[in-house]
C-alpha cells in the first residue's frame, strides 16, 4: 500500500514579511528562469507572496494547506499572459519552501 504524504511543518514565523519577500523574489527568479521573463511574472509572485503571508501570520505552519491557498487564490488570477497556471505556481511555492528547509524535493528527505 502507498504511504501516505508526511507532513511538513515550517517554523514558526519570524517575520511574515520578510519570508514574503524571500518568496517573493524566490519565486519570481524561478517563474523567470523556468521559461521567460514576463512582466506578468512580478504580479503572480506579488500576489502569491500576499497570500502567503496572510496564511503565515494567521498562525499557519503547514506546507500543504500553504501550497492549497495559494492555488485556491490564484484561481481567481488571469493566466492569459502567462506561460503558468495556478498549480505550476503554487507546485513551485511548495518545492520552494521545501527547499528552503533542506528536504529533497524528490524524495523527502
Amino acid at each position: 500500500m502507498t504511504e501516505p504524504i508526511q507532513s511538513v511543518t515550517l517554523p514558526p514565523p519570524q517575520d511574515p514579511q520578510q519570508e514574503g519577500e524571500w518568496l517573493r523574489v524566490s519565486l519570481q527568479n524561478w517563474l523567470d528562469t523556468e521559461f521567460l521573463p514576463e512582466a506578468v511574472n512580478q504580479d503572480i509572485a506579488q500576489r502569491a507572496s500576499q497570500v502567503f503571508v496572510r496564511q503565515r501570520m494567521e498562525g499557519e505552519n503547514e506546507l500543504i494547506p500553504l501550497v492549497m491557498a495559494i492555488l485556491t487564490e490564484l484561481q481567481s488570477f488571469d493566466f492569459s499572459k502567462s506561460f503558468y497556471s495556478e498549480f505550476s505556481v503554487a507546485n513551485a511555492v511548495g518545492d520552494l519552501l521545501l527547499e528552503s528547509l533542506g528536504i529533497d524535493r524528490c524524495c523527502g528527505t
